[in-house]
């Protein structure tokens, strides 16, 4: 049991629903997507009515500020209770699980649910603990998160952490061995609004473990910094959920005098940030109420390099898309859209330098005009650039092979730096652990 503790993980005991046939009700996606999108919710909750499934047992954050908020928790904690006290689950099962996600888009995305240990976990920037964040954390978010967190009977995971794994001696040589051994999958499902499908195995033989305590102990060894300390593992979805769970470990901890419980770990998927079904996409942005000129201007002086005019959206598309440090600004000149590509001698990941400048450019052109905002997707940025004044950016593909480097060396990146895949595809609650 102990012997992942060095690597900040321990082997969990899973709970899983006894009726495999309600399975596709059962699995929700992660609470923190479609926030603005209630209508997605309600059917949700219409598809999942009078069945046992997460959509109850967790607080999609589209709720998070109306008014009912305290009945609601109350509720999951009714819910939470019964589904122990009546028999929805299956009898612990003591072990990792390996996970194999194929989204609606096609691509299948492979993982290793686990227990993180909270003391080996630490959000704060230039944090030299085992698993780190990649964005920066919002602290007024953890306090809402921890009204929900706090008591509650039971943890279902959203939470995906980042491995940097480029020979692939973990997930995928985990996978293909249990495939090998012919196991029999502890759930198989559809996933409800078409969000492709989920299959999970157990990961308890000698040999799967074997498998892992050797991946993981090269892997910390690769990643070891010239300090000492290894940077074992990075948040790449829900931080504010593991930041929240750290606070109410730490809250507890200290309340109770005692240095361990079940509060003291978190139930997490691994993915190694080289799978090829893990998409990482930049999240590019859009400024309202300022001069494009002063803008670019600022931009080329504060990051070095050089503005070239591009004849065409497929050309700036293009020329950025095979970079790692260029961006395309698209805004309204003499009433003409221009598309201008600054090349840039950048070497990091290229939003860890881009945010702060645009920052400091805001702050110091400050008007009751000024705005910005995070967008998705390059239709949107050629959609509003140039429109109403609006200059947008367009960001370089985020690079996996400088990702880890950057985070270890400078920090957390900016807020809005990437998003892994679409709404879609983000994880789906599944397991469940015992909390409190």
């Amino acid at each position: 049991m102990n012997t992942f503790t060095r690597f900040g993980i321990t082997i969990p005991h899973i709970l899983l629903p006894k009726e495999k046939k309600l399975m596709k009700a059962w699995a929700v996606i992660a609470c923190d997507q479609y926030t603005q999108d209630r209508e997605y919710w309600e059917k949700v909750e219409t598809y999942a009515k009078d069945k046992p499934s997460t959509v109850h047992i967790t607080l999609p954050e589209v709720y998070l500020n109306d008014a009912d908020k305290p009945e609601k928790i109350k509720s999951i904690r009714r819910t939470m209770n019964d589904y122990l006290d009546k028999g929805v689950f299956t009898d612990p099962i003591e072990s990792m699980i390996y996970v194999e996600r194929k989204t609606e888009y096609g691509r299948t995305r492979k993982g290793l649910v686990t227990a993180v240990d909270l003391e080996t976990y630490e959000w704060k920037p230039f944090s030299k603990a085992l698993i780190r964040a990649t964005e920066a954390t919002i602290v007024d978010r953890i306090p809402p998160r921890m009204e929900i967190r706090r008591g509650a009977p039971l943890e279902t995971p959203h939470i995906m952490l980042l491995v940097n794994d480029p020979e692939k001696t973990l997930i995928e040589t985990l996978g293909k061995q249990i495939h090998e051994e012919n196991k029999e999958a502890v759930y198989d499902t559809e996933l409800m609004m078409k969000a492709g499908h989920l299959k999970g195995w157990k990961t308890d033989s000698e040999k799967n473990l074997a498998v892992i305590e050797k991946a993981l102990s090269v892997i910390a060894e690769q990643n070891t910094e010239k300090d000492g300390s290894v940077f074992m593992f990075a948040v790449g979805d829900g931080n504010h959920s593991l930041a929240t769970a750290k606070a109410v470990w730490d809250e507890y901890k200290k309340e109770h005098g005692v240095t361990d419980h079940p509060a003291r770990y978190a139930l997490i998927e691994i993915v190694n940030i080289y799978d090829e079904g893990l998409t990482f996409e930049p999240i590019h942005r859009v400024l309202f109420g300022i001069k494009s000129k002063d803008l670019l201007d600022c931009c080329a002086k504060e990051l070095g390099g050089n503005v070239s005019i591009c004849s065409s959206e497929n050309e700036l598309e293009e020329k950025v898309a095979q970079s790692k440090a260029s961006f395309g600004f698209v805004y309204e000149q003499n009433g003409e859209i221009v598309y201008s590509c600054l090349e840039t001698p950048i070497t990091e990941l290229a939003v860890s330098r881009l945010q702060p400048v645009l920052d400091k450019f805001l702050e110091n052109n400050k008007t009751d005009k000024t705005e910005i905002d995070y967008i998705h997707g390059s239709e949107e940025v050629f959609r509003l650039g140039g429109k109403n004044g609006a200059v947008s950016i367009l960001l370089p593909p985020i690079a996996k092979d400088s990702f880890f480097a950057t985070i270890g060396g400078s920090g957390p990146l900016p807020r809005k730096s990437f998003s892994m895949g679409e709404a879609s595809e983000k994880r789906f609650y599944m397991e469940c652990r015992r909390l409190f």
